[in-house]
Parts: structure tokens; C-alpha cells; sequence
């Protein structure tokens, strides 16, 4: 897809596009509260920002919760962006950079919804079903 770039950003660079693309997404569409949004751990992660045209249209961050186990968190695509298959390559790219940073798991807690997308990614369900701001969530892992 020659026309979808994807970046590792600086949060502190890229905050107001990272914030947008995750307000749009999240508040404005899920009606995630702004504290659960937005929960002090932004600083610490790294983000990842793809472009597609030239435009910003989805981001997703990567934490370490210990040194072998990364969490990704927050992907968010566009809604005029969906379909493209987007969300998915900048999964791989975020998979991708956990695995140069040595981790041997990946986890992250997947809307029900989209649970799909990330079995074809190679994870796996873990424990029971949980909301979270009033979505159904699975906990998934990854083994590297």
C-alpha cells in the first residue's frame, strides 16, 4: 500500500495530532471518558502515527510492562480511513518494533469487536470477558 506511511513519533512532538486522531476515535465515537482516555502513560510509550496521503489517520502505542512483556494500547483509526487495512499494518509495525526491543509477549486488552483482527495476528485469547468503559474487552497475547 503505497500511499500509507507509517512512523515511530515523539509524544511530546506529535501530542496534538496523537490526541486528536485518539479523541475523535475514542471519546467522540465509544464515549470513552477523557481520565480513562488519557491515563498519565503517554510520556512513557512510544508512539506510532500512519499516514495515509500524506494525513495523519491512525496511531497506536507500545508500553513495557516489564522488560520481556510490551502492551500495545490505543489503536485508533480515522473512520473515513477504515477498510484500507490500516489498522492492521500498523499493528505489524508496533508487533515489529516489540520484537527488535527484545520482548517475548505482546498484550493487549482488544474490544470485542475487533478481536478478529488480532486472532489473524497470531494472538490469543486469555481469561474471561471484562468492560472497560462500558466496552466489551478480551485480554489477548502474543508469543514471540
Amino acid at each position: 500500500m503505497s500511499n500509507l506511511e507509517i512512523k515511530i513519533v515523539s509524544y511530546s512532538e506529535e501530542r496534538q495530532i496523537l490526541e486528536s486522531i485518539r479523541k475523535q476515535v475514542f471519546q467522540e465515537e465509544q464515549n470513552v471518558p477523557f481520565e480513562l482516555e488519557f491515563d498519565g502513560q503517554d510520556e512513557t510509550a512510544e508512539h506510532f502515527l500512519a499516514y495515509w496521503q500524506g494525513k495523519a489517520i491512525g496511531t497506536v502505542r507500545l508500553r513495557f510492562l516489564e522488560p520481556q512483556t510490551a502492551k500495545i494500547e490505543r489503536l485508533a483509526v480515522l473512520k473515513e480511513a477504515r477498510g484500507k487495512n490500516i489498522g492492521k499494518q500498523l499493528m505489524q509495525a508496533v508487533l515489529e518494533r516489540a520484537v527488535q526491543k527484545q520482548a517475548k509477549q505482546a498484550i493487549i486488552n482488544a474490544q470485542l469487536y475487533i478481536k478478529g483482527l488480532y486472532l489473524k495476528l497470531g494472538f490469543e485469547p486469555v481469561g474471561e470477558q471484562f468492560t472497560e468503559a462500558g466496552i466489551p474487552h478480551l485480554k489477548m497475547i502474543k508469543k514471540f
